[in-house]
C-alpha cells in the first residue's frame, strides 16, 4: 500500500515514515511539507492513503482535505498529536471528508509500542474499509421482524461514518426544542473522539446531547452518541448496551449492529436516515428497518462528501426516499407527525 505524508514538522513526518517503512506491505509514497503541497503531489501520484496533518503553513489539513477530495480523491487519515486540543479541527477535516483521526505515534521507550500499535491498526482498518466489500448472500440471507406492537414512542437513529460530523451538526442543529422522540447516532471514529463528538454536537444543538452509556434507556427530547469503544446495541428491554461483535463488520461502533438491535428491540416507529460516509456499513440495517415497514432515508449523492454508506443502502433495497442534506430534518420530522396522526385515528 502506498501512503502519503503531510506534515510540516520533520520529526513527525520523520517518526510516520519509520514506522511506515518498518511494516511490510507499506511504501511511502511522498511526503508533503504543507497542504498547497500534498494537493499538487496528489494530482500526480495518488496514493492508496494520506495520513493528514491539520495546522500548517500556506494551507492547513482541513482545505487540503477537501481540495484532495474534490479533484482526486483517496482516503485520508488525521493524524495530530493533540486530539482533545484541536477536536473541532479535526470534525471539520472529517466534514471535508477524511475517515478517521489517530494520535502521531511516538517513537520512545517512556511510550512503549502502544501508540505505534493503534496507528497500524488504524491504518490497516481503513486499508481493508476501502476495499471491503459485503458478499451479496450476507446483505440478502437474513431478514427481521419487529417484535410485538409498535405502542411505544418513535425514535430516529442515524448512521455516519467520513463527512459525517459536519453533516450531523446541520441536521442536529435543525431539530426542534419539542421533538417528540429520542435520536441515536451511530458515527464511525476513532474511540477517543466519541465524548469529544457528544460536546462538539451539544454546542450545536436546542436538545442535550450525551454519549450513549450502557444501561441508560433512550429518553424522548434527547440525542445520544455511540461510543466507539464498543457496539452499541438496544437490548430486549429497550436499554443501551455494549458488546464486542465477533465478525465481519469492518468498523466499531457498526451502524447494522445498532439498527439491526433496533428491529429486533423497539416497540415504536423507527426512523432512520443514512448519512455521508466510505464503505458498506448500514445497509444491511436499512434494509431489516425497511422490511419491517419503518422509514428510511438516505443522503443524496451531490450533498455527500463520500456517497459510499447511503449508495449501498440504495442498492440493497433499503431506502424509502433519497434527500439532500438539507431536507432530510423536514422529511423525518413529517414523519413523526404522520406517525402520531396515525395513533389518534
Amino acid at each position: 500500500m502506498k501512503i502519503a505524508i503531510v506534515n510540516d514538522m520533520m520529526m513527525a513526518a520523520e517518526c510516520l515514515r519509520r514506522v511506515l517503512v518498518e511494516h511490510p506491505g507499506y511504501e511511502v509514497a511522498w511526503i508533503a511539507k504543507n497542504g498547497a503541497q500534498a494537493v499538487q503531489m496528489c494530482l500526480n501520484d495518488k496514493p492508496d492513503l494520506i495520513l493528514m496533518d491539520m495546522v500548517m503553513p500556506v494551507m492547513g489539513g482541513v482545505e487540503a482535505t477537501r481540495q484532495i477530495m474534490a479533484q482526486c480523491p483517496c482516503p485520508i487519515l488525521v493524524v495530530t498529536s493533540s486530539l482533545e486540543t484541536n477536536a473541532a479541527l479535526v470534525f471539520e477535516t472529517m466534514g471535508a471528508g477524511a475517515l478517521d483521526a489517530v494520535k502521531t505515534p511516538v517513537l520512545s521507550s517512556s511510550h512503549g509500542e502502544t501508540d505505534v500499535e493503534e496507528f497500524l491498526r488504524k491504518v490497516d482498518m481503513l486499508h481493508r474499509l476501502s476495499s471491503y466489500k459485503v458478499e451479496e448472500a450476507l446483505i440478502k440471507k437474513r431478514e427481521f421482524t419487529s417484535n410485538g406492537i409498535r405502542l411505544g414512542n418513535p425514535i430516529i437513529v442515524i448512521g455516519a461514518s467520513s463527512g459525517g460530523p459536519n453533516a450531523l451538526e446541520i441536521v442536529i442543529s435543525s431539530l426542534p426544542v419539542s421533538l417528540a422522540a429520542p435520536v441515536v447516532i451511530v458515527q464511525h471514529i476513532d474511540p477517543d473522539f466519541s465524548r469529544e463528538l457528544a460536546k462538539w454536537l451539544d454546542k450545536s444543538c436546542d436538545i442535550p446531547v450525551h454519549l450513549a452509556e450502557s444501561g441508560q434507556r433512550p429518553k424522548v427530547g434527547h440525542v445520544y452518541v455511540a461510543d466507539a469503544k464498543a457496539h452499541l446495541i438496544l437490548d430486549e428491554s429497550g436499554v443501551f448496551r455494549y458488546q464486542e461483535v465477533e465478525d465481519w463488520h469492518a468498523y466499531q461502533p457498526s451502524v447494522d449492529v445498532f439498527f439491526e438491535s433496533v428491529v429486533s428491540n423497539w416497540y415504536g416507529d423507527v426512523v432512520a436516515a443514512m448519512l455521508t460516509g466510505m464503505g458498506r456499513d448500514g445497509a444491511k440495517g436499512m434494509l431489516a428497518l425497511y422490511h419491517a415497514g419503518h422509514y428510511t432515508v438516505a443522503q443524496n449523492e451531490a450533498s455527500c462528501a463520500v456517497y459510499g454508506m447511503p449508495k449501498a443502502a440504495i442498492e440493497v433495497g433499503g431506502v424509502t426516499d433519497i434527500l439532500p442534506l438539507a431536507d432530510i430534518v423536514p422529511a423525518l420530522i413529517a414523519r413523526l407527525v404522520d406517525t402520531d396522526v396515525r395513533r389518534a385515528i
